[in-house]
């Protein structure tokens, strides 16, 4: 059989470990030419080192594949083009993006720092933006590309202490649909994935109570390697017909998310004071308010 991405030229961020190492992995065995991005930085963003990047690309030429490794931080716009320019100076070309790159900084809301909440939206969501954004005139040009960006069910859903976590990757997904809409016309293709997966980044979870070692104990079992999948595909000619949408994956499991749409609705011929918002709208629209569930509340049956 063909490979899904023969001859394609694909940067994954993130790509030094955990689910953007096996995306890398993936992509090359399906036949693509990948930058592999990772300044090798700690869960947190801090120092440096080339070693993680290097040693994905060793491991693909090992397997017979191309690939070059990129220490660039997405978290500036300047260095996060050079990705996009190594891409094409080295392999003439770019036919995807995987904004997978991340870091964590939790912490309970009201003790969050300014510091902790703009440094995860600047990777996460500035760093979505910069690399898509610097991809983006090349695809136009080309008329094709498909970005793959990672969101989380923090921000779908909701999970303690991760409100700039949350608020980056809720971001993303709105930045994920809007290029789906400004490049469709361009055969463009933009999608999210939220992944269950046991990575360094989920090891900072903390484990002080037996629900939350149980919780961890769990998410260990879900190997990084199931997730690339769906990415490949993604970046795939297969995927033509596939942009805007959200999927998350759990081991063996792939779930189409909701996108926010009107749930119930009441109106009042002579419009609303506050007083008849108390008395009238908000008791006909409390039976569908969401409740403030956890990501662990909504799936909350073991993975398959």
């Amino acid at each position: 059989m063909a490979k899904s991405l023969q001859d394609k030229v694909v940067i994954v961020t993130g790509a030094g470990r955990g689910i953007g190492r096996e995306i890398a992995l993936l992509c090359a065995a399906e036949g693509a030419k990948v930058v592999v991005n990772d300044p090798g930085g700690a869960p947190d963003g801090s120092g440096t080192s080339a070693a993680p990047a290097e040693e994905v690309v060793e491991e693909i030429k090992r397997r017979g594949g191309t690939a070059v490794a990129n220490f660039e931080t997405v978290a500036e716009a300047i260095p996060a083009s050079r990705i996009v320019k190594m891409a094409t100076d080295r392999f003439g070309r770019l036919d995807g993006v995987v904004n997978n790159a991340g870091i964590l900084r939790d912490m309970i809301f009201h003790r969050m720092s300014v510091e902790a909440f703009e440094s995860v939206i600047k990777v996460h969501l500035m760093g979505s933006f910069y690399v898509a954004h610097a991809a983006a005139r090349l695809f136009r040009e080309q008329e094709s590309g498909s970005f793959v960006h990672f969101t989380s069910t923090s921000g779908l859903v909701g999970n303690f202490g991760q409100a700039n976590y949350a608020a980056a990757k809720l971001g993303i997904v709105g930045l994920s649909k809007s290029i789906a809409l400004d490049m469709n016309r361009f055969n463009v293709r933009s999608n999210c994935v939220s992944p269950f997966a046991w990575s360094r980044l989920i090891g900072t979870i903390p484990t002080e109570t037996e629900e939350e070692k149980a919780r961890v104990a769990k998410i260990q079992q879900m190997g990084p390697e199931k997730i690339a999948p769906v990415c490949a595909f993604l970046l795939s000619d297969a995927a033509r017909d596939v942009t805007g949408q959200i999927f998350a994956v759990r081991m063996n499991e792939i779930f189409l998310m909701s996108q926010s749409r009107p749930l119930r609705s009441v109106h009042r011929g002579e419009g609303w004071t506050p007083q008849t918002i108390a008395d009238h709208a908000m008791p006909a629209l409390k039976s569908s308010f969401y409740k403030l569930d956890r990501s662990a509340d909504i799936f909350n049956w073991d993975a398959i």
